[in-house]
């Protein structure tokens, strides 16, 4: 195994990162390993129409672990929570079999309301339990479908609010707020090298219809979804820059 180079900024702090088992929860995961000393994962199952994301989960924290001695002592327990019923209480292109159009509020039907406010509400509950102070999440509002709850000030907002709920200084950590998905996969280059960039090409999952049929250069996926089509941009992106 090789051994990655340790650019912790905080070895005193323990970090929960949100991980569904797609580009950008991974290169967070990949993120948070470089900062922290101890690192645990959490899943969400809300239905989600493209569950093969899930699955794809556990072979990535595998690969994760053996791509470095040292990310393999840091990263700690997976946790997995049913969040079905997020599925029951909404209506969208996520968690149905619809076509993906945008809506008259000006959103896809792919945003899913309370989503991420409820993902990291649930993410600081555990965080609170397991003695972590540091919610990491891939948030971005620089190359995105427009959701508000992936904005900064949305996420600024919630920290206030879970600290002042809970009586805690947790720190909510959005590494690729502002940067577009060319840099992503330049941030994940940077932090694993090209084993990391093929890693999250070929084992991670952002495809919104579920479509790991053909083996794309930037990845699995469908090709004309909004998430495969960023994907897809920023990694034709990324390699003519490169």
């Amino acid at each position: 195994m090789t051994n990655l180079s340790n650019t912790s900024t905080n070895t005193t702090s323990g970090a929960l990162v949100l991980f569904s088992g797609g580009q950008d929860s991974t290169t967070c995961l990949a993120w948070a390993l470089s900062r922290y000393d101890r690192v645990e994962t959490i899943g969400f199952d809300y239905g989600q129409r493209h569950a093969v994301e899930l699955a794809q989960r556990p072979i990535l924290l595998e690969k994760c672990r053996a791509m470095s001695s040292t990310w393999d002592q840091k990263l700690g327990e997976d946790h997995m929570i049913d969040l079905s019923l997020i599925s029951k209480i909404s209506a969208t292109a996520m968690t149905e079999d619809v076509e993906i159009v945008m809506q008259e509020n000006g959103l896809p039907n792919t945003f899913v309301p309370g989503r991420n406010l409820l993902f990291m509400t649930v993410a600081a509950t555990v965080a609170y339990r397991r003695g972590l102070d540091v919610l990491v999440g891939g948030m971005c509002e620089t190359d995105f479908s427009g959701y508000p709850d992936c904005r900064d000030d949305t996420m600024k907002a919630l920290q206030v609010a879970l600290n002042l709920g809970m009586a805690t200084r947790l720190k909510l950590e959005t590494p690729l707020m502002w940067i577009d998905k060319s840099a992503t996969w330049k941030l994940a280059q940077e932090l694993g090298g090209d084993a990391l960039v093929d890693l999250i090409r070929a084992d991670t999952h952002t495809c919104y219809l579920g479509e790991r049929g053909a083996l794309h250069d930037w990845g699995y996926g469908c090709g004309t979804c909004p998430a495969c089509a960023l994907r897809a941009r920023g990694y034709q992106q990324f390699k003519t820059a490169g």
